[in-house]
């Protein structure tokens, strides 16, 4: 196990490093989109979608049932790849008549009805705070993990001070003050939190090759050794051979498919930040 003030400076250090970025971003127009950079941060913002519950979901979900994790990615690629003059029309509607919300789309359809937009808002409350538990239950039990403190002795809780959910709740509602609510003009660009979101992404990618890499050439002789000793497993095998089952497939590609952009801060990075077909293109491709 790491040593416990390692993961902990680490943890700061990649806080504080997100913070500079969004920093740096918010500063007036930054050279980086002067430059024409935006059109690959907007197509890297996209994989908010891939939050920390997604990463943990996709290998719970894998380990039980094979190969049905990929639908939660297959659905996104079709309309991100596919049907992105869909998204298209939507971006152009929402600009059209000033939209900044998934409340506020959906309110435009009945001829923004202010009581189809407390509706639209409430469910989408109601949901959002069972899943950000999820993601704050996620963040703390990879920091736990890393300190070696996964299970907690039976009646002795983690003080207030000492409660990783709590202490990255506090951050997170932070830079959510500092880069997403701080403007008055709910229209304006989020520049800032446009530029570290993109980095994160560049950040989780590259950390999935280096891993990847790892296990499959040094835990594993390659691709073809790491598929025997699984076909070995007996325990395993099975998993990953059974025959998938249509339904499932086709109703979690079809959640999948319409979450990337109707889950309010999908709604918000592909609808409310995008600044141009062109970056929707650039994204699709």
């Amino acid at each position: 196990m790491l040593q416990a003030w390692v993961v902990v400076l680490v943890a700061l250090a990649y806080i504080g490093f997100l913070f500079a970025v969004a920093s740096y971003g918010d500063r007036g127009r930054p050279q980086w989109a002067v430059r024409g950079m935006r059109p690959l941060i907007y197509p890297l913002s996209l994989a908010v979608y891939c939050t920390s519950w997604t990463f943990f979901g996709s290998v719970g979900l894998s380990s039980r049932q094979g190969l049905d994790f990929l639908t939660i990615y297959l659905g996104p690629m079709l309309m991100i790849g596919l049907f992105y003059p869909l998204i298209l029309k939507v971006i152009r509607l929402a600009k059209s008549q000033n939209i900044t919300s998934i409340a506020d789309f959906i309110a435009a359809r009945y001829g923004k009805n202010q009581a189809v937009a407390a509706l639209v808002t409430l469910v989408a409350v109601i949901g959002a705070v069972p899943y950000i538990a999820l993601q704050l239950k996620a963040v703390s039990a990879s920091l736990l993990t890393m300190l070696g403190q996964t299970q907690q002795s039976v009646g002795h809780a983690i003080p207030i001070v000492g409660d990783l959910a709590i202490l990255v709740t506090l951050t997170m509602a932070l830079f959510a003050i500092l880069f997403g609510t701080r403007h008055i003009d709910a229209t304006e660009h989020q520049e800032g939190l446009m530029l570290a979101i993109a980095t994160e992404s560049m950040i989780k990618l590259l950390a999935f090759l280096i891993v990847g890499t790892y296990i499959t050439f040094y835990l594993f002789g390659g691709p073809f050794d790491l598929i025997n000793r699984a076909n070995l497993q007996i325990d395993v095998l099975p998993v990953f051979t059974r025959m998938p089952d249509a339904a499932t497939w086709i109703t979690m590609t079809a959640l999948s498919f319409l979450c990337i952009v109707l889950l309010p801060r999908q709604f918000h990075v592909t609808v409310v930040e995008n600044n141009g077909a062109q970056e929707m293109k650039r994204a699709a491709w």
